[in-house]
């Protein structure tokens, strides 16, 4: 099935693609980006965009990998409050 007329990139295009790249990086994170770059092509009207996303999510290979999940739980960078400089106080 033809995802996107306009670079001509079909849903087995897709799942190659996201086979090649688990392949070649277990740890990868992959994105529709990293698809179209791994296909040597560029988004172009983006109209194709939910049905490539929704193409993405049906192979196995796109999800993250265990390893790189949960991540962000418990205390982050973000999160964290620099002990370094005093909190101003409004009294």
């Amino acid at each position: 099935m033809i995802v996107c007329h306009c670079k001509s990139i079909s849903d087995k295009d897709i799942h190659a693609a996201i086979d090649w790249m688990r392949a070649a990086d277990a740890q990868a994170i992959i994105t529709p980006g990293k698809v179209y770059r791994a296909l040597g092509k560029s988004a172009d009207c983006g109209g194709c965009m939910p049905l490539f996303l929704a193409t993405m999510r049906t192979n196995d290979n796109v999800e993250v990998p265990p390893q790189l999940r949960h991540l962000r739980a418990g205390s982050t960078q973000e999160s964290r409050t620099c002990k370094a400089i005093p909190r101003l106080s409004n009294t």
